[in-house]
């Protein structure tokens, strides 16, 4: 009776079954695989992979490059010390010489002189300068009377700024640079460092850092300069006036260690160097200027000094700040296109 009955059972069953299995097949047959959407485009693929390519290329043109300019900068550094061994190594060899052979030596040096002028206090004549990718003026300046050479406030106060034209012609002087670093603040223009004006400071005492110098002129007109660690340095070397800048360029006749930061970059310059006769020079070099003077990195400046037979040197404020007047005439180019105010200046007064 039960097996008629579990018989009945699946007949009865058996066509519910077969049509659920039905619709299951059916849905796992209707389901259909996107192929395109599974297929790598090639064509994309391909012209990614060119981009990468050409970034690799220009990767490895970029790293050449860096490697070739780095060469070059070792190999000019090389090239560089090599004439400045040369140049110490005759610097040497004209201590013995008289003093009137030296003083036509360095004559020869400077070049053809383009204007002289000769007062009761000083002798002034000036020269061109020229260089690979530079250009600017020197003074060869023969002080007579201590009285006329001096560094001089802006305006007479400190604080205060005036160009070197202005500055210039406010004293009538002879020959005028720029001088001293300085900073804004709101209200002033401060002066880097130690500035002494007839004999005092004008500002409280700094000492050095970061390679930062005083320069000047003692009480017989002979130029003074030094790293200044304390009150008694400075007033140790007895200054009439004097300022304060980066770095000192050289020194008894050696160039000295110019800070990495600063050497390899072209910019103008202004100079105020020693001749072993006592003479002073004064250079102001143009810069930031194609097509008239690209600027001249202190490494350059040094071998160009040494070249003219500087003994001494300290490089003074540059940049927009570096002005060369003679007899009130702004002979140089100064970068920002117009003589820029400045808080110190030196003059050569008649």
């Amino acid at each position: 009776m039960m097996k008629r009955l579990l018989l009945l059972l699946i007949i009865v069953v058996a066509p519910f079954i077969g049509t659920v299995m039905g619709f299951a097949l059916s849905d796992v047959i209707e389901v259909e695989f996107d192929t395109h959407s599974m297929l790598i485009d090639t064509k994309n693929l391909e012209a990614q992979v060119d981009i990468v390519q050409e970034e690799v290329v220009n990767l490895k043109g970029g790293l050449g490059f860096i490697q070739t300019t780095l060469e070059e900068q070792a190999r000019q550094y090389e090239q560089q010390q090599r004439i400045l061994q040369e140049l110490i190594l005759k610097s040497q060899e004209q201590t013995n010489v008289s003093e009137e052979v030296y003083e036509n030596q360095i004559l020869k040096r400077l070049g053809n002189p383009i204007d002289k002028t000769n007062s009761e206090k000083a002798e002034v004549i000036i020269f061109e300068i020229e260089g690979e990718g530079f250009r600017g003026y020197a003074a060869k300046v023969k002080v007579f009377d201590t009285k006329a050479i001096d560094v001089i406030l802006a305006n007479d106060i400190y604080g205060s700024a005036e160009t070197t034209v202005e500055a210039a012609k406010r004293t009538d002087a002879i020959l005028a640079v720029n001088g001293g670093g300085f900073f804004w603040t709101s209200q002033e223009a401060i002066s880097l460092g130690n500035t002494v004006i007839d004999g005092k400071l004008v500002n409280s005492f700094t000492p050095s850092h970061e390679d930062l110098f005083f320069a000047g002129f003692d009480w017989e007109g002979n130029l003074v300069g030094d790293i200044v660690l304390d009150e008694e340095d400075l007033w140790g070397m007895d200054p009439k006036s004097g300022l304060s800048f980066v770095p000192m360029l050289i020194r008894d006749r050696l160039p000295l260690n110019i800070p990495g930061k600063w050497k390899n970059q072209r910019h103008p310059r202004t100079v105020l160097g020693q001749y072993a006769n006592g003479d002073l020079l004064f250079m102001v070099i143009d810069g930031r200027q194609r097509g008239w003077s690209s600027g001249i990195s202190l490494e350059q400046l040094q071998i160009k000094l040494m070249q003219l037979g500087a003994v001494d040197a300290y490089n003074l404020d540059g940049g927009g700040s570096s002005t060369f007047v003679y007899n009130g005439e702004l002979l140089n180019k100064p970068s920002d296109g117009f003589p820029r105010p400045v808080t110190t200046n030196i003059v050569v007064l008649p």
